[in-house]
């Protein structure tokens, strides 16, 4: 499934969790030579909510939130039966969040709205070695000095205001950024343009991925940033746009952040995992 080409490979295994989805997560995710991902996204049981995602990096390494992914968490039951509701709610380690499920003609998921809960600037969350709010902080990366700003949406995100997104060499900046000595447990970046105060584009550079084509908590922390920073209005519906698609971000004055995007099914299928890695 995807979310703007943001592509995880999901599993539903509400009994029992794989015992290294780690591993399971690099094995399945390697394009040309397995089924090919941004990463692997189980869909387990959950006491808190009415199931839990725990989703893995193309890496490996387990993140904390996916506003694409949860977005496909909620198609994926509605769709297959396993939930008959418009409302929706998913334990994720940043916590529980909040689903409305649109549904299309064919009675199938369209689209899905996310209440992404607030975005914090706190050091300590994201973390950073900042003392203080990294609100516009200068770092230097390959000899050149960044104007960045630091915050979480459910996982950590550096925010660069660019011109001209999209002729980028993000390869070769992207890494640079992620395992920046001020970020110690690494860091997602996006590389934006606020072309007016409702429309942005962004490129992103996900932490044990590469660059996506999609990143919803990094479109919200994109907004959220813009909006700290006085390039758009509170309270205002912005479009982000992607390379993948169009993300449409709320962000609150209190920082609250209502997501809402496409999630796509593209196949279902089988693959053989090895037993001591189940």
């Amino acid at each position: 499934m995807h979310g703007l080409g943001n592509d995880y490979i999901y599993v539903y295994c509400p009994d029992k969790e794989p015992s290294d989805p780690n591993e399971i997560s690099r094995l399945v995710s390697k394009r040309h030579f397995s089924i090919g991902s941004d990463g692997l996204v189980l869909i387990c049981s959950s006491k808190i909510a009415d199931a839990k995602m725990r989703m893995f990096n193309a890496d490996g390494s387990e993140g904390g939130m996916c506003g694409n992914a949860v977005r496909c968490v909620g198609k994926y039951l509605y769709d297959f039966g396993i939930i008959k509701k418009k409302e929706v709610s998913i334990e994720t380690l940043s916590g529980i969040k909040y689903l409305t499920l649109n549904i299309g003609d064919d009675g199938l998921v369209e689209s899905v709205s996310v209440d992404m809960g607030k975005a914090s600037f706190d050091p300590k969350v994201i973390p950073t070695v900042f003392e203080g709010e990294a609100i516009d902080k200068i770092i230097t990366v390959k000899g050149k000095e960044y104007k960045i700003t630091a915050l979480s949406t459910g996982s950590a995100h550096c925010v660069i205001f660019e011109k001209d997104v999209f002729s980028l060499d993000i390869s070769e900046i992207g890494p640079l950024f992620e395992n920046h000595e001020v970020f110690p447990q690494r860091v997602n970046t996006e590389f934006i343009e606020c072309t007016d105060e409702t429309n942005i584009n962004m490129r992103v550079w996900e932490k044990g991925s590469g660059e996506t084509l999609a990143c919803g908590t990094g479109a919200c922390a994109s907004v959220a940033s813009s909006v700290r920073l006085g390039k758009c209005k509170a309270g205002v519906p912005v479009t982000v746009h992607l390379i993948g698609g169009e993300l449409e971000i709320i962000c609150n004055e209190d920082y609250s952040i209502i997501m809402r995007g496409k999630a796509e099914t593209v196949f279902h299928g089988v693959i053989d995992i090895p037993d001591e890695l189940m």
